[in-house]
């Protein structure tokens, strides 16, 4: 779990020393965002093939290597001293830092017999629920009080740490046989080109207004393309890098769907509130990264729960419970408004941060049920890729959907305030007679006046669009609902009842 939470951590940590990584490197905040893009990208090639390299290399092997790396690279991109040097250690740091997660879950689920393993999941779970969370509180502080490459540095202590717990306590099942078969350099080169065109053009594409940049429709043929001819590859070759065969169940199937709509909300809202918090409350970063607080705090307080008392239910209800809970939440925020308070704000993210871990715990347990142990690490490298493309999904799905709506609403709104209105002439008289009794001039108080009128239609539309968006949000929690069906009942049930 040290290893994992070092790694998503990284994947917030930084989004709020932007603005101080560009200013200290000479380069625009839109340069210094590669930074973050070569990490996603790097992260995301290497993240299905982590099962393969395990059985190449060895599984304990493998992880001493990655964590060992990541922390090394960490500790280089504290010291660059130039933008492209920083780039390329952060696509060091994320090669390095996909083999942590499945690699970290697949020991874990194979540690634990059958019955324990929901206790097992809800305890790593914690450092993936609760590590995004605490990224933007954390990078704040440090930025603020030492220095951006501080929150590099904060790794080195967790990834020792993580390297000599591993040395001393993780081993190699006696099954997991090192291979030695041929390379699978044909699906290793068009998994790098489909995944890598489909992160780059999901991080840049609201940037970039989509397909209407060349660029960004370069990047969505790439993607299509090679992830068509890497699906046909793998199905046909005899020593696939990844095993897409093991999607036939499917348990796994559908649990890897869900897994996906569950890192599309979840980061998409994450996205969205600190984006309301800072642009219409008024919150400056470091207050804003802590008032999103609860939602740690609640999946902090159920997960242990959900682990202990998973083998007495059908883990298929508690997910339903959850689905509910984190589209109610979801709704909760979609009735704030620009004078909510922080107790508004508070109670809707500890629910949801609650109902996450009643989503998290039980579908990593029933989706990884069926899987046989020798194909625990490539069904737990497919499952975090999904999850880690479906938040790349929700983030620019998101953002771009906040976007359309702002406009909508503030052409919506903008049509209702005319010149001839009554209620317009009123509101621009008053406050242009009480600007010429303060001693501005009568054109300066006449073109504040309207200034003004502007700005509240534009924050009135800006609200509005955030009420779409988690409205929006929410009902794709509802939709997936019916996949439920699909889940087949885990077959230790039985056995962890007993166990109980």
């Amino acid at each position: 779990m040290f290893a994992t939470f070092m790694e998503v951590l990284d994947t917030t940590v930084v989004n709020v020393s932007l603005p101080h990584i560009a200013g200290s490197l000479s380069a625009s905040v839109d340069e210094a965002s590669w930074a973050l893009t070569s990490y996603l990208v790097a992260n995301a090639i290497v993240l299905p093939m982590t099962g393969w390299l395990a059985s190449v290399f060895g599984r304990k092997r493998m992880l001493i290597a990655a964590v060992f790396g990541f922390t090394a690279a960490s500790f280089l991109c504290g010291l660059a001293p130039s933008l492209s040097m920083l780039i390329l250690f952060r696509v060091i740091q994320g090669a390095t830092g996909g083999a942590l997660q499945p690699l970290s879950q697949a020991v874990m689920l194979e540690a634990f017999p059958p019955q324990d393993r929901g206790k097992a999941m809800a305890f790593w779970g914690l450092g993936i629920v609760v590590a995004p969370m605490l990224g933007p509180v954390l990078g704040g502080w440090l930025t603020d009080n030492l220095s951006w490459r501080w929150v590099f540095y904060i790794n080195l202590p967790v990834g020792a740490a993580s390297i000599l717990m591993t040395r001393l306590f993780v081993f190699d099942p006696p099954y997991l046989r090192r291979a030695n078969r041929g390379i699978d350099y044909w699906g290793i080169g068009l998994l790098a080109v489909g995944i890598g065109a489909l992160q780059v053009m999901l991080d840049k594409g609201q940037e970039d207004d989509w397909f209407g940049s060349h660029w960004i429709a370069l990047l969505a043929v790439l993607a299509v393309a090679g992830l068509v001819l890497f699906v046909v590859h793998e199905l046909r070759s005899r020593n696939p890098v990844v095993n897409l065969r093991v999607l036939k169940d499917r348990t796994y199937s559908a649990g890897v769907f869900l897994m996906t709509m569950l890192g599309f909300v979840l980061y998409g809202s994450m996205v969205l509130l600190p984006l309301f918090l800072q642009t219409l409350l008024g919150y400056p970063a470091l207050e804003a990264g802590v008032a999103m607080a609860p939602r740690g705090l609640g999946s902090f307080l159920m997960m242990p729960l959900v682990g202990t008392v998973l083998g007495r239910f059908d883990p298929r209800k508690v997910l339903a419970v959850g689905l509910v809970g984190a589209s109610w939440s979801l709704y909760a925020l979609s009735k704030l408004s620009l004078e909510a308070g922080y107790w508004d704000i508070f109670w809707p993210q500890f629910i949801q941060g609650a109902a996450l871990a009643m989503l998290f715990v039980p579908l990593t347990t029933a989706t990884m049920d069926p899987i046989p142990r020798e194909e625990m690490g490539n069904a737990t490298s497919l499952f975090n890729l999904m999850r880690n493309v479906g938040g790349s999904m929700g983030i620019a799905c998101a953002s771009t959907y906040l976007y359309r709506r702002q406009q909508f609403h503030t052409f919506l709104l903008g049509a209702h305030v005319s010149a001839y209105s009554p209620a317009t002439q009123n509101f621009r008289s008053g406050m242009e007679s009480t600007m010429m009794a303060h001693g501005s001039s009568a054109p300066r108080a006449a073109s504040q006046s309207l200034a003004t009128l502007w700005g509240m239609v534009q924050q009135q539309a800006s609200m509005l669009s955030f009420v779409d968006t988690f409205v929006a949000l929410a009902l794709v929690f509802l939709l997936v609902l019916p996949l439920l069906f699909v889940l087949k009942r885990p077959r230790q049930r039985g056995a962890a009842v007993i166990a109980h």
